[in-house]
């Protein structure tokens, strides 16, 4: 007989390892080629002291002159909270009653809600490496009707997603939180299935309840004026190189530009670029048209790929078609206290009642930080045609 006892247990003995292994696996080529461990995580933080380089304790001399003296390295030192990831499934209490008497009927039932449990996760996992940290997904640019906003991002993806709105003047509107009923990407509009009577044009939509929960993505080392908590005009070691091609269509050789000065300059070996998948058919257009094999499989992340100068090109849809990252994914690493975990109450239990409702929930959590150690070792090419 299928009983709360036993649903908790299943979920802690046979879901737990299944579902860890699978919200690790197929993300996106970046996730896969990064570093993943417990190093350089205390208590509640994330601390490493990067060491910048140091060309001067190596130097040429006479047979019997006199030896190089010690040359201090140049270190930075970088401390960043861990950030807190949760995901929640919700079984009815009629669900389980109704499965009682068949295990098959209750591990589909479990199933379901795991599938869709483990697809939310890689996907809003996926969209925060893109991020900035503020858990920002959209601009409000104007008003449609009393439930369509134009917006100035618009992406199939946002359906189904809960948000609330900062106000012009910085506050949250009172109005609450919205969920996104509908997008159309040809009018740039979203849908919500509130009417706010706050005025929300100008304001910008944010992940319900994640405004600067996010992990530290991509958008937070090419955006802003600042990183880790260090002015990237002060410390020119957090600012990556950035190339406004002015419009200007793009070209192979601008791609082979970038990689060439991020090795002279930088001492940075690209070993990926990212793009949107439009600016990847551009890329894959601009190489076909040279008459070479343009469709690989990277033995490395295990994604098809296009290449240039042997550089793997990986499309993924949370980046904007507005730019090219270039990266070296050696500098990356996702430090965490623990993979994904089930959160326990203090008796062990996993499934627990919600107040109020006949149902109840376990909820996956996971503790981590996105750090890259070298942020002048990653570049960007955009605002090209």
């Amino acid at each position: 007989m299928i009983t709360i006892q036993n649903a908790d247990a299943a979920l802690k003995d046979y879901y737990l390892d299944a579902v860890s292994a699978q919200l690790n696996e197929g993300i996106s080529p970046f996730f896969t080629a990064i570093e993943k461990g417990t190093d350089y995580v205390y208590g509640k933080d994330v601390k490493l002291a990067v060491v910048r380089g140091n060309a001067g304790n190596v130097k040429a001399g006479a047979e019997d002159g006199k030896l190089p003296g010690p040359h201090k390295n140049r270190y930075v030192n970088i401390t960043l909270p861990l950030k807190n990831i949760y995901g929640t499934i919700e079984i009815s209490d009629k669900a389980i009653r109704a499965s009682r008497d068949s295990s098959g009927a209750f591990v589909n039932l479990l199933n379901a809600e795991m599938d869709g449990l483990i697809s939310s996760a890689k996907q809003n996992f996926q969209r925060m490496l893109f991020g900035d940290g503020s858990g920002k997904l959209f601009t409000v640019t104007d008003t449609v009707s009393d439930y369509v906003y134009k917006v100035d991002k618009v992406k199939e993806y946002y359906v189904g997603m809960q948000v609330e709105i900062k106000l012009k003047n910085g506050n949250f509107s009172s109005d609450g939180a919205a969920t996104i009923t509908d997008v159309d990407l040809k009018a740039k509009t979203v849908t919500f299935d509130i009417e706010f009577v706050d005025l929300i044009k100008e304001g910008s939509a944010y992940v319900q309840g994640s405004y600067n929960n996010e992990i530290t993505g991509l958008g937070a080392i090419f955006d802003g004026t600042s990183l880790y908590g260090v002015s990237k005009a002060t410390d020119k070691y957090f600012l990556p190189y950035k190339v406004d091609a002015s419009k200007a269509a793009l070209t192979e050789t601008a791609l082979s530009d970038v990689i060439d000065h991020m090795e002279e300059n930088y001492n940075s070996r690209i070993n990926m670029i990212l793009c949107s998948y439009a600016t990847r058919k551009k890329i894959a257009s601009l190489i076909n048209a040279n008459r070479r094999v343009v469709n690989t499989i990277d033995a490395y992340t295990g994604y098809g790929a296009v290449t240039v100068n042997n550089i793997p090109v990986y499309a993924d849809k949370y980046c904007p078609d507005d730019r090219i990252l270039f990266l070296n994914s050696d500098d990356f690493g996702l430090y965490q206290l623990c993979d994904w975990e089930w959160l326990e109450d203090e008796d062990g239990k996993i499934l627990k009642q919600i107040p109020g409702k006949a149902a109840y929930t376990a909820t996956l959590v996971k503790y981590a930080e996105l750090v890259c150690r070298k942020p002048c070792g990653q570049a960007m090419l955009h605002n090209f045609s």
